[in-house]
């Protein structure tokens, strides 16, 4: 049984991109060729809450290594005008930092108190009307790869509010799943005290949008502000977006339990032909992963809605981050979130979403 497990781990290590894509670390390259701005199709400022250390190399901002304490941090992110949707246009090394052609970040400041990053925030909120999405990333994700991530889903969707992300330590590499699953709980704290600071900011209305390891960090949160009393952060809470979970299905049952059905059903985007979720269950002792279980209704009891992509087309070998990468089905999420319902009309969008696969 243990070569067995041993075996898998390193399927999974082979076979596994990752959630982030290709990890160069480097957020921050050489000095920015100018471009006109008809040529960007958009700018973007990524406010992010992180348990990463800062980084010794300030190319990279912040590193895989756990921080005890919140840093914060805003960043300028541009997308070129030749960009398409589902994709990330990334500077290869040894190519010019050109924003006409790629994904480029500047402009980063950084808040050494978490008041100063809350003032600026409530700024930020207030002029975009109140809304905030919150991004977490998943496993093997480098922090410069989970930056572009957020930003070509709010630039992708059309997401009229303030983007936010949260950055647990990833160690942004495939080796580091054990690394990577007792980074996403030592943050899971610290994403409550996140969520609780943006209820406190102005804001009308807080979604979430998790990925895979992300899902995870999440519901525990979201499993502790019930506890706490505060399951919807005072009414605030929009919708609760879990792409490609990563959770074992008999745990995301207790922690549903633990919360209570929501207001608004938690949306679930699920793939049983998610191959990374499946080898994620081969290491688990072969039990199911809430993102490729096929048992819609079982999980439908408890108070979330399933969207079902295995007829989606994704653009990596493993199906697994469709909810981004296909273009179509990060426009329609797009559409959903922008609405003031959100995805309470879910029949439709799953109506739609299955056309997407014929």
């Amino acid at each position: 049984m243990l070569e067995l497990k041993k075996i898998c781990i390193l399927a999974l290590a082979l076979l596994v991109a990752g959630c982030g894509g290709r990890q160069t670390e480097e957020l921050l390259g050489s000095a920015m060729v100018s471009a006109p701005v008809t040529e960007i199709a958009g700018n973007h400022s990524i406010f992010i809450a992180t348990t990463r250390k800062r980084s010794d190399d300030p190319s990279k901002v912040f590193d895989r290594e756990r921080s005890a304490t919140l840093n914060y941090a805003r960043v300028n992110v541009t997308v070129p005008g030749t960009h398409e949707a589902g994709r990330i246009e990334r500077r290869s090394r040894g190519r010019s930092n050109d924003p006409t052609k790629y994904f480029m970040a500047s402009d980063v400041v950084g808040y050494d108190t978490a008041p100063k990053f809350s003032s600026a925030l409530s700024a930020d909120i207030a002029a975009r009307g109140g809304r905030v999405m919150v991004f977490v990333h998943g496993y093997n994700t480098g922090f410069d790869a989970a930056v572009y991530r957020v930003t070509q889903i709010a630039h992708d969707s059309g997401y009229p509010g303030t983007p936010v992300l949260f950055s647990w330590a990833s160690g942004a590499k495939t080796r580091d799943y054990v690394y990577d699953r007792e980074s996403a709980s030592a943050a899971r704290d610290q994403l409550e005290v996140t969520l609780r600071m943006l209820a406190q900011t102005g804001a009308r209305r807080i979604d979430i949008v998790a990925h895979s390891l992300g899902t995870w960090v999440t519901m525990e949160a979201l499993r502790q502000l019930a506890i706490n009393g505060d399951r919807d952060l005072g009414g605030k809470l929009g919708d609760v977006v879990l792409a490609s979970p990563d959770i074992d299905v008999d745990v995301f049952k207790s922690q549903m339990r633990r919360y209570g059905k929501p207001n608004k059903p938690f949306i679930l985007l699920l793939s049983d032909d998610d191959r990374a979720l499946r080898l994620s269950g081969l290491i688990a002792g072969s039990r199911p992963r809430v993102g490729d279980y096929k048992d819609a209704a079982d999980l439908a009891d408890y108070g979330v809605s399933v969207v079902d992509l295995s007829s989606v087309k994704g653009s990596d070998r493993f199906n697994h981050t469709k909810f981004a990468d296909n273009p179509e089905l990060v426009k329609m999420i797009g559409q959903r979130l922008r609405e003031d319902d959100g995805f309470a009309s879910d029949r439709e969008v799953t109506d739609r979403i299955s056309l997407l696969g014929q």
